[in-house]
């Protein structure tokens, strides 16, 4: 049983690297898979190869460290194929998120603001993270709690759609926060993106 859980792990493996096939594997002997996934027995490398052509396919060297090492018979373009389909698959699936900046002054007016906000929420929408960052210049590095009231307010405005990921902290002239979007607002939008198709 342990060989066999062996063998199936040293299977996914040859995807990542290049095995050796056919008339590459320079071993006397070798322990044959069968095309099905029967083990066959330890076979003599030269009668294994001839087996495999006989069936029209490859001979693979699927655990060269082993003793004797595994070989198994397969169509190994199919193989490759496949295996280049399921990883294209995968990297559909992973979501990537992304992150987007709003910049704000310290003395920001109503109207400013409330435009930012509105394109904070529909990047949140989006699924988006936000970095929202306060650019303090010369002075106003004196009164971070200027920029301190703006990111509670925004938090505050923003409660509904999104939650704080990274409180506010300064670095350098800059306070930054990190706010993401909440499961239930980038599904809205996804719902009525669909029904308006």
């Amino acid at each position: 049983m342990v060989l066999i859980a062996e063998m199936q792990k040293e299977v996914g493996a040859i995807a990542a690297q290049e095995p050796r096939l056919n008339d590459e594997i320079n071993v006397r002997e070798c322990r044959l898979i069968g095309y099905d996934g029967t083990q066959m027995g330890i076979y003599d490398v030269r009668e294994a190869l001839r087996i495999a052509e006989n069936q029209q396919l490859d001979l693979v060297e699927i655990a060269p460290n082993a003793n004797p090492p595994v070989c198994r018979i397969m169509d190994y373009g199919k193989f490759k194929y496949d295996q280049a389909i399921k990883a294209k698959q995968a990297r559909k699936k992973q979501t990537k998120v992304e992150i987007k900046e709003m910049k704000f002054r310290p003395k920001i007016d109503i109207g400013d603001y409330t435009t930012k906000k509105k394109h904070i929420i529909r990047f949140l929408q989006d699924g988006a993270k936000v970095k929202i960052t306060i650019m303090f210049r010369g002075r106003e590095m004196a009164h971070p709690d200027q920029g301190l009231s703006i990111l509670e307010r925004l938090a505050d405005d923003l409660k509904d759609v999104a939650v704080v990921e990274n409180q506010p902290k300064m670095e350098g002239r800059n306070m930054h926060m990190l706010i993401a979007p909440l499961p239930s607002t980038v599904k809205k939008t996804a719902k009525a993106n669909k029904e308006e198709k």
